[in-house]
């Protein structure tokens, strides 16, 4: 099935990271926002990599974002995918990137998933010249049992980044 993505990136001028996924999921698209998969472990793992309750709202999602400088968007602006599974992905079109990095002081990228990490490879790097930091999927899907001391050790590489706005 052909799917587009639906709602905007989100950043502002004290962007200092994006985070990039593949494309968002059903229940994303649903909400209109980011990671809203009640099983994905983003806003948690970022709940704990700063030490602050995130909310379930995608105000208060959006407020700890800003707070922190950090930009969210994906790879792609469409693809045919089954369901919510990256491993289905054809035909894929990707976003253009080129707004948030003239807006926001970017200074690094991070993926989330393997999968995302090759789109941008692919698509992105050669507009961009900034290369990605992958970072381990937090879907729901390919987060094993016991993952989250592996998902907070890598995701607290965001922090070398933005700290010191706060």
């Amino acid at each position: 099935m052909r799917v587009f993505h639906t709602f905007d990136a989100f950043y502002d001028n004290d962007s200092k990271v994006l985070i990039l996924g593949s494309m968002p999921s059903v229940k994303s698209r649903e909400q209109g926002f980011y990671y809203a998969h009640p099983k994905n472990r983003f806003w948690s793992t970022l709940s704990r990599v700063y030490n602050e309750v995130v909310g379930d709202s995608k105000e208060e999602r959006m407020l700890f974002l800003k707070r922190h400088g950090i930009a969210l968007f994906d790879v792609l602006k469409s693809c045919d995918i089954s369901s919510s599974s990256d491993y289905s992905i054809k035909n894929p079109v990707p976003n253009d990137l080129s707004s948030i990095l003239k807006t926001a002081k970017i200074r690094a990228i991070f993926t989330t998933g393997q999968k995302a990490y090759k789109l941008y490879q692919k698509y992105c790097y050669e507009e961009t010249k900034i290369e990605a930091i992958p970072l381990p999927s937090t879907s729901p899907a390919n987060c094993p049992k016991g993952i989250e001391e592996k998902l907070y050790t890598e995701y607290r590489k965001i922090r070398d980044y933005t700290d010191y706005i706060n």
